[in-house]
């Protein structure tokens, strides 16, 4: 069995030689290796081949009697032994395609939020890396904690995403005014529990705030939104997160909370054109939304 293991050694000469030498008197083969430099200790990611029957247990008393601090093991298959030069070359090539799938791209780079979200053995929360992208926050969490290399990565790839919505919006501006399309303006009525966006009597998008969970905290209000798939990118969407946002606000909550699936790509480039201050987070096969409404011009009326 394949297992990705990430620890921290003394940053001393030796100390990898001492992990090196209790993996192989444990019949553990060594077949990958990426170092992460610090100050004081240095970050090591193994990628190892274990005898049948080990588990994660094993592998991180195994680590720990070598002088490994912080150990995280997760499975993992061959494509761990990819070149992660040629990873982020490919996340980039993918972001300047798909910039909208920032999220899942840097997720699985990082291998962060693809699963469950155990917590450490002494009950600590995971960590966390926090990349912004204008005026959205885009998190991905996991056991392993992330290095001042992997940081400064993601932020490299969040200035990329910037730079490429950027420059799409300036190719889109001489069209913008046509951006819904024929000539047909959804009109926006604001019903029980939410506006609807609606074409000759038709609804073409919706968007529904539901009742405040002890989940997420008093003020905030969870949203179902769904646009009809022929009025997709033409703005619908954003316009009906924009009102239905100043409604939680009207009403007296502090955010409101959007939850999909996490390969969903219309996610961040809605709550960009929307203008909102949002906080997106990877987990497992979610995505989540948090955007606060209080500073909304017009909120509260």
């Amino acid at each position: 069995m394949w297992w990705r293991v990430r620890t921290n050694l003394p940053d001393r000469p030796g100390s990898l030689a001492e992990l090196a030498r209790a993996c192989g008197e444990a019949g553990v083969n060594i077949l990958g290796l990426q170092v992460f430099p610090g100050i004081g200790s240095v970050t090591d990611e193994l990628v190892l081949r274990v005898p049948d029957g080990w588990t994660s247990a094993d592998l991180l008393r195994l680590v720990g009697s070598a002088g490994g601090e912080q150990v995280a093991a997760v499975p993992c298959t061959e494509t761990a032994l990819v070149d992660q030069a040629t990873r982020y070359v490919r996340a980039a090539r993918t972001i300047l395609a798909e910039p909208a799938a920032f999220p899942e791209v840097v997720a699985g780079l990082f291998d962060a939020g693809a699963g469950p979200e155990p917590l450490d053995a002494d009950g600590a929360p995971l960590d966390v890396m926090d990349m912004r992208v204008g005026d959205v926050s885009v998190q991905v969490r996991r056991r392993a904690p992330f290095t001042a290399t992997e940081h400064a990565r993601g932020a490299a790839l969040a200035d990329l995403v910037d730079d490429v919505l950027a420059r799409s919006r300036a190719e889109a501006l001489p069209s913008a005014g046509r951006r819904l399309g024929e000539g047909a303006v959804p009109q926006h009525v604001a019903v029980e529990g939410g506006v609807r966006a609606v074409v000759d009597g038709v609804v073409v998008g919706a968007a529904a705030l539901g009742e405040t969970t002890l989940e997420w905290g008093e003020g905030v209000r969870p949203v179902r939104l769904s646009v009809d798939p022929a009025w997709r990118r033409r703005g619908v969407g954003t316009r009906l997160l924009v009102d239905v946002a100043r409604r939680a606000g009207a009403e007296g909550a502090t955010d409101i909370l959007l939850d999909t699936a996490a390969d969903n790509q219309a996610v961040l480039p809605m709550v960009l054109a929307a203008g909102l201050r949002g906080r997106i987070r990877m987990s497992a096969d979610r995505l989540t939304v948090l955007i606060g409404v209080r500073e909304l011009s017009g909120a509260r009326s």
